[in-house]
């Protein structure tokens, strides 16, 4: 098929989504018994994973159903400002987004400024980014990532040193796991598959 990388989203998306709360107000959603009782007559209660869409009989139709009235509501800063007691502080420190961001980028044969022309961000803002006086905030890091076409490796520690992670009862988050783990780089097949889960938050430039 000519898009199967997006039927390999839906899948990772079913297997890997764990708000339940959304999930379990889908339209057709089963609810799993959460409770069990074993051989010995004990009462035992179900991990929450079995409430996943993948467990789910008619799963592509209750995914069809979430991904038609998913409306992402959350917003999100590109970056957030860091205090001056922090900015001093992160002199001392060896690991920052600052002094690490080269580093990584040097992986990639290409330096922060040549980074920062292909993300849809103020000039200015990045070069605050670059010189620590800024830290990007989780949608800047995983634009940052797609567009350099990073390891998981570096994308994790970038978002070490930024207090952040991912979340997989996050829409985005999820979406944006799927790419960097098949390595999906390609920016037709990335906006596609954003667009499929109505994810138009990264600042990623046209």
């Amino acid at each position: 098929m000519e898009y199967d990388y997006l039927t390999q989203l839906d899948d990772f998306f079913c297997e890997q989504y764990s708000d339940y709360v959304k999930i379990a107000a889908i339209e057709g959603y089963r609810m799993p018994e959460m409770l069990t009782v074993g051989a010995d007559g004990n009462i035992a209660r179900r991990d929450p994973s079995c409430m996943r869409i993948c467990h789910q009989q008619n799963k592509g139709e209750i995914l069809a159903r979430f991904k038609a009235s998913y409306v992402d509501t959350e917003f999100t800063f590109n970056f957030s400002c860091l205090s001056l007691r922090r900015r001093i502080k992160d002199r001392f420190r060896k690991y920052t987004f600052a002094k690490l961001l080269p580093i990584v980028l040097k992986r990639y044969k290409t330096t922060p400024q040549e980074a920062g022309e292909l993300l849809a961000l103020d000039p200015v803002i990045w070069h605050g980014i670059v010189k620590g006086k800024f830290l990007p905030e989780k949608n800047t890091l995983m634009a940052l990532a797609l567009v350099c076409r990073m390891q998981t490796s570096d994308v994790n520690n970038l978002f070490i040193v930024c207090g952040t992670e991912l979340k997989q009862d996050n829409v985005r988050d999820v979406v944006f796991e799927y790419l960097l783990n098949q390595k999906i780089f390609n920016r037709e097949m990335i906006d596609r598959c954003l667009a499929e889960y109505h994810i138009d938050t990264l600042p990623l430039r046209p």
